[in-house]
């Protein structure tokens, strides 16, 4: 997902205008893959017994299970964040 609207999770200076961080700069990872990497771990063991009841319609194994409820979790957290910021 390369939507612009989702903010840098650890954000740089990479414009070079010779402030503290200025160089040539990859963003990295954006705010909703933080999320999901943080979301992961509670993911994992909520649902690790989900899968004796088989998995959910398109989701093919228990690594892909845990990996879409983690971003199901990342896009309602940044829909939260943006009612709490408007």
């Amino acid at each position: 997902m390369s939507d612009q609207r989702i903010p840098s999770a650890f954000p740089v200076n990479a414009d070079n205008s010779g402030g503290p961080g200025a160089y040539e700069a990859d963003p990295g990872m954006d705010l909703r893959d933080w999320f999901a990497g943080q979301a992961l771990p509670a993911v994992i063991r909520q649902c690790a017994n989900d899968a004796a009841f088989g998995y959910p319609e398109g989701i093919d194994s228990i690594e892909e299970m845990f990996a879409v409820k983690s971003y199901a979790l990342a896009d309602a957290m940044l829909v939260a964040r943006q009612k709490v910021s408007s």
